[in-house]
């Protein structure tokens, strides 16, 4: 007569594994943070909110000029250090050549959302 095998844990076990923490990670992905520029500015400065025409956008000044995308390189680095990502993580989706931007932040933890928040709501 054949031994009945115990059902295997293995599947159990990959799930046991994945824990809040891997989960948050994973229903993480991009960010879509709308931004306000202001070039010329005397010191980079990242926070306030401005209503503007992408909806409530964080407000960025950089002391580059708006000439031949260098405003624009700026405050992607500056957003990029203010969320604590790396520049790379930072990509523009919408507004080159415009004050109104919409950057693409590729943000693996929840640490960059709730710098956001602060960001936004002008606090440091």
């Amino acid at each position: 007569m054949a031994k009945r095998r115990a059902p295997s844990s293995k599947p159990a076990a990959s799930h046991a594994q994945t824990g809040p923490a891997d989960q948050s990670v994973a229903a993480l992905g991009p960010l879509s943070i709308a931004v306000r520029v202001r070039p010329g500015a005397g010191r980079t400065r990242v926070g306030g909110r401005y209503d503007g025409p992408h909806g409530s956008a964080l407000i960025v000044a950089v002391g580059a000029p708006a000439v031949d995308g260098q405003a624009t390189e700026a405050v992607r680095r500056a957003l990029a250090e203010a969320l604590g990502v790396r520049p790379a993580a930072v990509t523009l989706r919408v507004g080159a050549t415009s004050r109104d931007k919409v950057f693409v932040v590729d943000a693996r933890d929840a640490e960059a959302s709730r710098r956001l928040a602060v960001l936004l709501d002008g606090a440091k």
